[in-house]
């Protein structure tokens, strides 16, 4: 059903991948847009038990694209370097590809907004816990089961990957 990565050796297992997910600050999100136009938008996430969870405006592109059909692709990016003498880039990310799906129950959308809120806030837990009072009804939750993930790198940090385990 996936394609299967073209350069293997590239892949990087499936366990740090995830953790690229758990880590990451900003995802990608890639829907079917308007028109058959693929869309795209950056935003903060979560992600835990093999879900991504983000919220989003009650109305607009990404949630509309979503309704109109639930499978969708989730970038991040965990390394990004130029190394301009070699004309190549250290570079490492994973994709995830799932489904997404509106969260409409009071008590999940608590927990959705909670795992995004700690996340980036959790040093303010008043705040985060005021914020999803004020604004649980007012925002959108849509959390995305992941159906199948890889993680590249490239070969650059694949060559330091090699090197640590000789």
């Amino acid at each position: 059903m996936f394609r299967e990565m073209r350069r293997k050796a590239q892949q990087i297992p499936d366990a740090e991948a995830e953790e690229i997910l758990k880590r990451g600050k900003t995802g990608i999100l890639g829907v079917l847009g308007d028109e058959g136009y693929p869309y795209t938008v950056p935003l903060n996430y979560a992600y835990e038990d093999g879900k991504i969870s983000f919220h989003c405006a009650l109305t607009g592109h990404k949630i509309d694209a979503i309704r109109q059909y639930d499978k969708v692709s989730f970038t991040v990016i965990d390394a990004d370097d130029v190394i301009a003498r070699d004309r190549t880039t250290a570079y490492r990310s994973v994709i995830a590809f799932g489904r997404a799906r509106e969260i409409t129950d009071r008590e999940e959308k608590i927990r959705s907004l909670r795992l995004v809120g700690y996340k980036y806030s959790g040093d303010y837990p008043d705040l985060v816990e005021e914020e999803i009072a004020e604004a649980c009804d007012h925002t959108c939750c849509v959390e995305i089961t992941v159906e199948h993930l890889t993680g590249k790198e490239g070969n650059a940090l694949l060559k330091q990957r090699q090197h640590r385990q000789s």
